[in-house]
């Protein structure tokens, strides 16, 4: 068989041949990977450097400068708290923010799962939604800054 290589089947010269699975399965499966990594690099410095503790972390601008707790006061010690294993004081610290630890976990899986079977992770918010989450975030906030939601605050 003159021109064509013998193992392969194909004409010589022609050395490009497509992925194999695994290797395409491994290149789609890569971004979610590198932002697994970076969430739990995160969550393991907050996990080892106690927020608790005065001066490893910087004062909320808002708090310091008007008194008031924003929606995210308390995300660290909830973070913390939750890598303790401690669902209860996380939730006490800052419930919106296991409520999106547990909404980050759910929408990963879903990523891992799409991307290893090659199909596109398509994340459709309507504008409601949207406003849904941003009223209910706001209503957490009025809550907790006033005198009968003090069991909302970090």
């Amino acid at each position: 068989m003159r021109g064509v290589d013998a193992e392969s089947r194909k004409p010589a010269g022609s050395t490009i041949a497509p992925p194999p699975r695994a290797t395409a399965v491994a290149a789609r499966l890569a971004v979610p990977a590198g932002v697994l990594t970076a969430v739990v690099g995160a969550f393991a410095y907050v996990g080892s450097v106690d927020p608790n503790e005065p001066g490893h972390y910087p004062v909320c601008p808002l708090l310091r400068f008007t008194g008031l707790y924003c929606p995210g006061c308390g995300g660290l010690r909830s973070a913390h708290a939750f890598v303790h294993g401690d669902v209860l004081t996380a939730l006490h610290a800052n419930a919106p923010a296991v409520l999106g630890y547990v909404g980050f976990a759910v929408l990963w899986t879903v990523w891992v799962i799409r991307a290893a079977r090659g199909r596109p992770v398509r994340v459709d918010l309507a504008p409601v939604h949207l406003w849904t989450l941003g009223t209910l975030l706001l209503v957490f906030t009025v809550v907790r800054n006033l005198p009968f939601g003090g069991w909302l605050l970090p």
